[in-house]
């Protein structure tokens, strides 16, 4: 299993995304916070709203999940990081596996 982040300018972005991850079954599921995110940008520090995505998947959909987020992604810069899982619980592992194949 891993978790891939990424974040988005607003919800709706971020709906339409998870959506297509979900419909195309390369992630089981998602969770969605808005936060308050500052960064550099063109020189100078940047302060916005986002809304931050952990997605959930077995590690052999991670090339394709990164190329769909790249395809619907709005930034030009978007993160897409994958994190690695040591340890879950064996349920989940079942319920993700079942679901993303």
């Amino acid at each position: 299993m891993i978790v891939v982040y990424t974040t988005f300018p607003d919800w709706e972005s971020a709906e339409k995304v998870v959506r297509a991850l979900l419909e195309r079954k390369l992630i089981a599921c998602a969770n969605l916070r808005e936060h308050k995110a500052l960064y550099w940008w063109e020189g100078k520090i940047e302060e916005d709203n986002e809304i931050g995505a952990i997605l959930k998947t077995d590690d052999d959909k991670w090339e394709e999940v990164k190329k769909v987020i790249k395809e619907l992604h709005p930034y030009t810069t978007p993160l897409i990081m994958k994190m690695d899982v040591e340890d879950v619980n064996d349920e989940y592992i079942k319920w993700l596996k079942d679901v993303v194949g």
